[in-house]
């Protein structure tokens, strides 16, 4: 290869890149600022990859397949992948929802999401958005969601109050919000589930049902999302105290 053939070869890239990158934004304006809410009482894990573990690992376990039967996703929905990361779960989802339906692949890490839209575009995958968020906000359109999954990134979430305050409007009447993590403190990547349980109850969200994932994958917990018209204001929220063996 001749050094006129690379440079081009990587000029092409950029160009690529940038093409991507330009598509990716905010889907909605921005919810209720961060300021207003109170902060986690308890460590939050810092962002160290866009991936948990080997996608072949988590395909033996089937990993998608018990989140998607928990959480009867179907054909026709539309399906929010919360901090999509590499994208795991966008492209199992891509395939399950369908043509008739579609993936939202949000993340906070910009880079993430342009990687994930190269991916989506090499596998011809139509049917995935992309949606930057922010710490504190997912900036995703009103009722545009069916379902939420939010996989082994929950204890990553710099303001858990003001997030969970900020998805809810964008989730549809019936919709189901499906929670993956660890039984871990938050400073070692995971969530103790007596501790999740009190910080989706404080902004008013339900919990329906609890499951245990096969072959050491966490748990997954499953919830639904406040009605809009009653929910507590945010100075209203207590935050969680940090309960023994969080930290």
């Amino acid at each position: 290869m001749t050094a006129a053939t690379y440079i081009a070869m990587l000029l092409v890239a950029f160009a690529a890149t940038r093409a991507y990158a330009a598509d990716i934004g905010y889907l909605a304006p921005p919810g209720v600022a961060a300021n207003e809410f109170p902060s986690p009482q308890r460590p939050v894990a810092r962002i160290v990859s866009p991936r948990r573990s080997a996608e072949e690992r988590r395909d033996a376990l089937n990993e998608a397949g018990q989140i998607a039967r928990a959480l009867e996703l179907k054909p026709g929905m539309v399906v929010g992948d919360i901090g999509a990361g590499s994208g795991y779960h966008t492209v199992r989802l891509s395939h399950l929802v369908g043509s008739a339906g579609s993936v939202v692949a949000q993340d906070v890490t910009r880079d993430y999401l342009v990687e994930l839209a190269r991916r989506t575009k090499l596998l011809k995958l139509t049917n995935v958005q992309f949606a930057l968020g922010e710490p504190h906000d997912p900036r995703l359109p009103a009722s545009s969601l069916d379902a939420a999954i939010l996989v082994h990134m929950y204890h990553e979430i710099a303001q858990p109050y003001a997030f969970l305050y900020n998805l809810a409007p964008a989730l549809k009447q019936g919709a189901r919000v499906g929670i993956v993590d660890l039984e871990l403190p938050t400073a070692k990547h995971g969530t103790p589930i007596a501790l999740l349980r009190c910080e989706l109850i404080a902004v008013d969200y339900r919990e329906i049902a609890t499951y245990k994932l096969a072959g050491g994958g966490g748990y997954l917990a499953v919830f639904s999302p406040p009605e809009l018209a009653a929910r507590k204001s945010p100075h209203d929220i207590v935050a969680c105290g940090d309960p023994a063996g969080v930290r």
